[in-house]
């Protein structure tokens, strides 16, 4: 008896241990498993960061390219006009803020603005710019610097892309930005956190762009530069040492990022590691101590749980396999922790991939603060329903415009989670904005039209005074008919044009009837202001066209009232309609005020008669 007691004891025992091996390895496999996915996930994130990069970084490439198509540019050096328009174009550009310049095809200056500080031409940055041009792709510069006014040093990169003429490349045209100041560096300083740094760093391994703005214009590790030379192409990871510290870094490069740029983000190995590897060792505290209280009923437990919630899984797959709809469910911190099928496929994520992350990761920066607004008023009540629409991320980092219906279904044993069906609704919200921007411009010249036009002027009188411009084309008819209603087109468009490169960058532009403009100055008091304004557009518009193989002449009677904040709209621009018929009766081309009341009256019968 006494030796079966010891065998049951022994037996017991060894049941014990064998179950706690069991367990310890299970965990270290799920620990390997869990490794994986954060790695997945990292990578996955990093990626997506560098895309967003890359693509703001083509964007200002793409500015400077409808720049040169849009502005001919004479390309002689120091010539005034060229000159003019580099600088009106930086002091509109929001991406070029800080310089431009034109050069020759040899790197020959010809023109550049004045206003700061240019980094030579002869800047070894220049080269792997000159190279991306020579493939065929447009330039991106390494860091460069230069030094301000007040001595200090400023980290400057360059963009720059052809300018063709008849279809061969003639010059180039250079657009330069403070990396310090770009949309580029304020999206990397949003990505600031105590736990990681993240950097996008040039060839030669200058920081041009930190979530740490003071590395700006810096060195990068010698052991990142290293890493990304060892890895020209795709995303990696990286193990080094800085100051005896063990770090991770996670690096992409190749052709996400233009001119050879790199995105790294590092941290200490041990907070990459640290949550996932502190919370295996707890479990396995845990199921040592549950194995020593009760090792077989816990297992049987376990064991019936997860026979209840696989089938409970089952029933839920068959249900929701095929919905047309995406549909998810998330846990209470908004983690994903059921997606159908149609969820990847429609967001190009692999099946599966999307199971374990949090669903705002997944939406638009801009709309992220509005959904989290939401999701919480849906936990705070139970059973309640939130419908909503916000744009959603795919796997390449473009947006979607969904709309959403949520559910709580936290108390249903069944699903204890929120539910969500969403559907695409990017064709129906494009197809509504494009409606509402049709209602408001005009569709020949893309102007605002006479009733945007009308509301803005209504608009600006509530709060400031604003001299109203009245613009009839003298000439237009005979030109309309001698060539043709395409030519009259293509000579309004020009005309808009025009009138565009006149106009302050606070002042509406609209197209008010066939040729008929109108220009709002608003904050405009001064008289002499609007008639600098008036003169500015009359001898724009006396410039010969070339349209369509033909060179025309054209002129503008100008209307102008300044009309102050207490006038009532409709009255200020019947006030400088008829100063404009004033001035064409008298012959046209001139600018004209309010007439005296008798030529008021006179300009009035004649536009009756006419």
């Amino acid at each position: 008896m006494r030796l079966r007691n010891w065998i049951a004891v022994v037996a017991s025992v060894l049941l014990l241990v064998a179950v706690g091996i069991v367990g310890i390895l299970v965990n270290r496999s799920a620990l390997r498993a869990a490794d994986t996915v954060h790695r997945t996930d990292s990578r996955a994130l990093a990626v997506n960061n560098a895309t967003l990069a890359g693509q703001m970084q083509l964007l200002s490439a793409k500015e400077l390219s409808d720049m040169a198509a849009r502005r001919p540019f004479i390309l002689a050096p120091g010539q005034a006009s060229d000159r003019k328009v580099l600088e009106e174009f930086v002091a509109r550009s929001k991406l070029f803020p800080y310089g431009a310049a034109l050069t020759s095809l040899d790197g020959t200056v010809l023109n550049t603005t004045r206003g700061n500080p240019l980094p030579s031409l002869d800047d070894p940055g220049f080269q792997v710019l000159r190279g991306l041009l020579l493939a065929g792709k447009p330039g991106f510069s390494s860091v460069m610097t230069v030094y301000g006014t007040d001595g200090k040093p400023v980290a400057i990169e360059a963009v720059a892309v052809p300018v063709q003429v008849a279809g061969a490349s003639v010059a180039l045209l250079i657009g330069f930005n403070k990396l310090a100041d770009t949309n580029l560096q304020a999206y990397t300083a949003k990505l600031q956190s105590d736990a990681h740094l993240t950097m996008v760093f040039d060839s030669v391994g200058t920081i041009g762009f930190s979530s740490d703005p003071e590395l700006i214009g810096t060195k990068v590790d010698q052991e990142i530069m290293a890493a990304a030379r060892a890895n020209p192409s795709g995303s990696t990871f990286s193990a080094y040492d800085a100051d005896g510290t063990g770090m991770t870094a996670i690096l992409v490069t190749g052709d996400v990022l233009p001119g050879g740029w790199t995105y790294v983000r590092t941290q200490t190995t041990a907070s990459f590691d640290g949550a996932v590897h502190r919370r295996s060792q707890t479990i396995n505290l845990t199921l040592l101590a549950m194995l020593l209280i009760g090792a077989v009923g816990i297992s049987i437990l376990g064991y019936r749980t997860q026979v209840q919630r696989r089938r409970a899984d089952e029933r839920f797959q068959a249900l929701f396999q095929h919905a047309p709809d995406m549909v998810a469910v998330l846990d209470a911190d908004g983690r994903v922790a059921y997606s159908s099928p149609s969820a990847a496929s429609v967001l190009h994520f692999p099946p599966g991939s999307l199971r374990g992350n949090s669903v705002f990761d997944l939406v638009h920066p801009e709309d992220r603060p509005r959904m989290m607004e939401a999701f919480g008023r849906l936990l705070a009540e139970r059973g309640s329903v939130v419908r909503l629409q916000t744009r959603i991320l795919n796997s390449s980092g473009t947006a979607t415009w969904f709309e959403f219906t949520a559910s709580n279904q936290m108390h249903n044993p069944a699903l204890t989670g929120i539910v969500i069906n969403a559907r695409d609704i990017s064709e129906t919200r494009a197809f509504q904005e494009r409606l509402a921007y049709e209602a408001q411009h005009d569709a020949l010249t893309g102007l605002p039209n006479r009733r945007r036009m009308q509301d803005a002027l209504d608009s600006s009188l509530r709060q400031e005074p604003v001299a109203v411009l009245f613009v009839d084309l003298d000439g237009f008819k005979p030109v309309n008919d001698a060539h043709g209603h395409e030519t009259g087109d293509e000579l309004l468009r020009q005309v808009a044009d025009r009138l565009s490169s006149c106009v302050r960058e606070q002042d509406v532009l609209s197209r008010v009837g066939g040729d008929e403009f109108v220009v709002l100055m608003p904050g405009v008091t001064n008289r002499a202001d609007a008639d600098a304004m008036s003169t500015r557009v009359r001898l724009a518009i006396e410039r010969p066209f070339h349209v369509l193989g033909n060179e025309v002449t054209i002129g503008a009677s100008i209307g102008v009232h300044v009309a102050s904040a207490t006038d009532d709209p409709d009255q200020a621009l019947r006030a400088a309609d008829h100063a404009m018929y004033a001035i064409k009766h008298l012959g046209g081309g001139r600018n004209a005020a309010i007439p005296h009341q008798r030529e008021l009256a006179r300009a009035g019968r004649h536009r009756a008669e006419d």
